[in-house]
């Protein structure tokens, strides 16, 4: 039980906040959107640089040869694709569970969780170890040519310390945000990505290691990462969360699977369904250029998702941190305040991309076809980086209020019930190409989105409160609040 003092602490500090939050739907808004870019700000940076460390990889190797490029894209987008998708979903029960818990005030609770997460997908890596060992068969079974296969192969090999880096990260990121101690990461990410450019350049062109060398400086960098944030967790005792090593880390693990794969659905079927892009174009006649293409246009759309996937950060730690307090009114705007934001963010990101279509090719390749193919399919970029800055907005509201389970059923019919059949009719059976796939696969985003507008529009916020109270209370002793 919290102290008397904690407790009365904590009520003023609440009413401090209440007295200051102003009463106008537009000071609100500014004052709402104040306490989400202290969030997203740094989430939207820590992301852009860890998600540049394989888009740089991606960009070096392409310049290096067509073959490479489409070697550590397909690892990139399909094998390591896949695996961040279920590590990345399988921790974001931990958005749930420690963001409602840190706005309940359980924060002792937060590193026994973190610790449950780490068990757990310590043993997802081992499961998905097979898939890089016998990634040529496998990537050819997807319809990938036997030379794409065999050298996106051998870098799946050399890439597989990535994939135990991933099962320690994720848990520590969402540990950290949900406390909103986000600068540190941000601080990690930004060093880690000035010295993997430098060594990414040294030991792929100046060295000559080519694709061994790109998975050397890749699997450092994440490992350089993931040891400093432990360090800064250790040290600074993160004000109470990590009180040390503990075997409660192995109790309730049932309970703590369900949650975890039922975010690792959700998030898997989000995540995999563009990946999905790059294997279908595969299989089209004379693929490696529509293939390098796609993955330039899924490189930028990547550094774009990562703005959105920064404000889906924010907004899941504003939705559990206030459901987990019991104010659903301050969850239900600050839905609002993210999705106006973050698509405005969206449009100007639209329209860069449309005026230098001609333009931003020729930064990952310097085939002349490949660049073509790419300004070709650039409209459709437009069009799904729009979309993009929305959709992982509304997811991050669903992973705050523990709706994964809904999501998840809503994304299999979207996804894979309209778009990827779509896609499929009109990539191959009326023969329009990468352009066609990719058209009707974002006839599937929109589809989701509209369902997940309508899903949160009609929700009952106080509801959503009182199942917060509910699974703390479950997961870590009772809170109480005024209703």
């Amino acid at each position: 039980m919290d102290s008397p003092l904690l407790e009365n602490i904590d009520n003023s500090c609440s009413n401090v906040e209440e007295e200051k939050t102003p009463n106008t739907v537009v000071k609100r808004f500014g004052f709402e959107s104040k306490k989400l870019w202290k969030i997203a700000g740094p989430a939207i940076v820590t992301s852009i640089c860890q998600y540049s460390l394989g888009a740089l990889t991606q960009t070096f190797a392409g310049l290096v040869g067509d073959l490479d490029l489409a070697a550590v894209s397909v690892e990139n987008s399909v094998i390591a694709g896949l695996a961040f998708g279920v590590m990345l979903g399988m921790g974001s029960a931990l958005e749930t569970l420690c963001g409602q818990a840190y706005g309940a005030g359980q924060i002792r609770m937060l590193g026994v969780y973190m610790q449950r997460s780490w068990v757990i997908l310590f043993i997802t890596a081992l499961i998905l170890l097979p898939l890089y060992i016998w990634s040529p068969p496998i990537l050819r079974l997807a319809g990938q040519t036997a030379e794409i296969s065999d050298a996106a192969g051998k870098f799946a090999v050399w890439m597989i310390p990535q994939l135990f880096a991933y099962a320690i990260n994720f848990p520590i990121v969402k540990f950290l945000q949900a406390q909103r101690k986000v600068l540190v990461m941000l601080w990690i990410s930004v060093v880690v990505l000035v010295l993997h450019t430098f060594f990414s350049w040294l030991v792929i062109f100046k060295l000559g290691w080519g694709l061994i060398g790109a998975a050397v400086t890749l699997n450092t960098s994440w490992w350089v990462i993931v040891i400093a944030q432990l360090l800064y967790i250790f040290i600074t005792k993160s004000d109470g969360a990590w009180s040390g090593f503990t075997w409660l880390a192995f109790s309730d693990l049932f309970g703590f699977v369900k949650l975890s794969l039922a975010s690792a659905v959700m998030l898997c079927l989000e995540f995999w369904y563009l990946m999905i892009l790059v294997v279908i174009t595969g299989r089209l006649e004379n693929p490696l250029i529509p293939v390098d293409a796609i993955s330039i246009c899924m490189n930028i759309n990547g550094w774009d998702a990562m703005i959105a996937i920064g404000f889906n950060a924010a907004i899941s730690v504003r939705v559990s941190n206030e459901l987990g307090a019991g104010d659903f009114k301050a969850a239900k705007f600050s839905v609002w305040v993210v999705s106006i934001t973050s698509v405005s963010i969206g449009v100007v990101v639209m329209i860069g991309v449309l005026l230098t279509k001609d333009y931003f090719p020729y930064l990952f390749t310097t085939s002349v076809p490949v660049a073509n193919e790419t300004t070709r399919l650039s409209a459709l970029l437009a069009v799904t980086v729009l979309l993009n800055s929305l959709q992982p907005v509304l997811s991050g509201v669903a992973v705050g209020a523990g709706w994964q389970s809904l999501v998840a059923y809503i994304n299999i019919v979207c996804y894979y019930l309209v778009g990827l059949p779509a896609g499929i009719i009109l990539g191959f059976k009326l023969g329009l190409g990468a352009e066609g796939i990719w058209s009707g696969m974002i006839a599937g985003i929109v589809l989701q989105t509209t369902i997940l507008i309508i899903v949160t529009s009609i929700r009952n916020w106080k509801k959503e409160a009182e199942e917060a109270e509910s699974r703390v209370r479950k997961w870590g002793g009772a809170i109480s609040y005024d209703q």
